[in-house]
Parts: structure tokens; C-alpha cells; sequence
């Protein structure tokens, strides 16, 4: 990030997948870029857990990787819901959250991106 700004002043802001994911992460996201950067908002997808396990199963056939079974996006659903939940409501108290309804196609969910980006800059 530091790179790319050096090289582009214009370019100062970044899409952080995925993170924080739980609060040991947000505690060092915070530590480390405390008036360094200010997280404008989080692109919050949401839905529910059974179309999730089926996309993530169907993805399974040909993706070849092992963790797209039944049981293993079962424990990853409770991580979620025990370590990763909790920091997107923390935003959400902030105001910070922008859901999407991701139960859509993928060309409506896009479409909602798209939008989400045009207004936030």
C-alpha cells in the first residue's frame, strides 16, 4: 500500500478482503494503522448459511479443494458466527456496514457493488 501510493498519490484507497476476522486481527489492524487509515466502510455479503453451503458444495466439484464438504463449511459457518460476526456487528454499531444481499446472481450482487462504490468514492 505504501508502494502504491508512493508511486500514485491518487491511488490511497484499498479493498482489504477478508479481514479483520476476528478480534485478535482487529486488534492488531488497529494497533498497526491507528491514524494511518480510516476504514470508510465494510462491503458486508450477506446470506444465508444453506445457499452458502450449497454454492460452496457445487463450487466443490471442480474447485479440488478438500474443505468444500458438508462438515468442514458446518465448522466454518460456527467460526463465522463466534469470530467474524461479532467484528462486522462492532462496524455495524459504527455505521460502517454496507450489506449486500448476496443470495442474488452474481450479475445483481455486482450490480450492487458497482453502486456501493459510485456513491462511497
Amino acid at each position: 500500500m505504501d508502494q502504491t501510493m508512493a508511486t500514485n498519490a491518487q491511488k490511497n484507497k484499498f479493498l482489504i478482503d477478508g479481514f479483520p476476522r476476528n478480534q485478535d486481527n482487529l486488534q492488531g489492524w488497529n494497533k498497526t494503522m491507528d491514524g494511518e487509515a480510516d476504514v470508510a466502510f465494510v462491503l458486508f455479503f450477506d446470506c444465508n448459511n444453506e445457499i452458502c453451503v450449497e454454492r460452496c458444495l457445487e463450487r466443490g466439484k471442480s474447485s479440488g479443494r478438500s474443505d468444500d464438504n458438508r462438515e468442514s463449511l458446518e465448522k466454518r459457518i460456527q467460526t463465522y458466527l463466534q469470530s467474524t460476526k461479532p467484528i462486522i456487528d462492532l462496524y455495524e454499531e459504527m455505521g460502517k456496514v454496507k450489506k449486500i444481499d448476496a443470495s442474488k446472481s452474481v450479475d445483481e450482487v455486482f450490480d450492487e457493488v458497482v453502486k456501493i462504490f459510485d456513491k462511497e468514492g
